[in-house]
């Protein structure tokens, strides 16, 4: 989930879902509140550990957050050298992600097709905004991180993409390279309070509407792809905080009209194995489920 969380089109919850823990992600976290301090003071530590399934998200948050921290500069290099290689991966292993929620989907009827429609436009046409100027406000990185929290735990809708568009990507990912612990905080906060409301709000859906709550998920990702479309033509560009040009503006086009279309045969190569990840990921988690 860290993995796929620092790549801007991503998301962590893919990986939950596909990996059988999504729910238990939900409930987990869902489980920390007023209740769970309540029983913190009258019956101590362990009640409280047991009640929020601590070791569960001990073990789940420490994974993230070491992956976050290896895998950031190299993510960061390859996307800068080798973009059409790296989103070819994703996208191969996103486009397995829609079979394999399609699936969980039990009864299809207009109701559903109609939300995972709706589902597909909305993240569709959230890849094609354009992208907001960096800010330096503790405030605006507080609320970036509510926001891409509840993205990031979203199956289709990638956290990183959301620190993207607000302008907030960079920095962040410059925060972790150089340690910066006053804005990773910050952002660390935010991203508390808006997991915490929003894990209840999916936690309530899934329990009462889970068809069509899957069907919304499934649009979302399927929606997704045009984000993680491995070729690009750059519209617009700007200068980072260290001079350094970067794209900032992108729209998807055909490989064959792409100056690095030599590299098609592999990107082929790796969507495939982005693909055959997803199915190997599956298994094992049927295999786990059964133990």
């Amino acid at each position: 989930m860290g993995a796929a969380d620092v790549v801007p089109g991503v998301s962590g919850g893919t990986i939950a879902f596909i990996s059988g823990i999504y729910e238990e992600l939900l409930s987990s976290i869902s489980a920390i509140n007023f209740s769970t301090l309540k029983l913190l003071k009258k019956e101590g530590i362990k009640a409280a550990w047991k009640a929020i399934n601590g070791n569960f998200l001990l073990a789940l948050l420490s994974g993230i957050f070491i992956s976050i921290i290896s895998l950031a500069k190299l993510i960061s290099w390859l996307l800068e050298n080798k973009p059409i290689m790296v989103w070819s991966f994703f996208f191969g292993l996103v486009l397995a992600s829609i079979l394999y929620v399609g699936k969980q989907i039990e009864k299809w009827n207009a109701v559903t097709i109609i939300l995972l429609i709706i589902g597909a436009f909305t993240a569709y046409f959230i890849t094609t905004l354009q992208p907001t100027i960096e800010s330096s406000s503790l405030l605006f990185y507080f609320i970036a991180g509510a926001l891409a929290i509840c993205a990031m735990i979203l199956p289709g809708i990638s956290g990183s993409f959301i620190l993207v568009l607000l302008g907030a990507y960079k920095p962040v990912l410059d925060a972790i390279h150089s340690r910066n612990i006053k804005l990773i905080g910050i952002v660390a906060i935010g991203a508390v309070v808006g997991l915490l409301s929003f894990s209840k709000l999916l936690r309530w859906l899934f329990d009462h509407h889970k068809n069509y709550t899957l069907a919304v998920l499934t649009g979302f990702i399927l929606g997704s792809l045009n984000k993680i479309w491995p070729w690009k033509e750059t519209l617009t560009w700007r200068v980072n905080s260290h001079g350094i040009k970067i794209p900032f503006n992108e729209q998807s086009i055909s490989p064959f009209s792409f100056e690095g279309d030599s590299q098609f045969m592999m990107a082929i190569i790796l969507s495939i194995i982005g693909f055959a990840v997803i199915i190997l990921l599956e298994k094992l988690a049927n295999i786990s489920n059964k133990n």
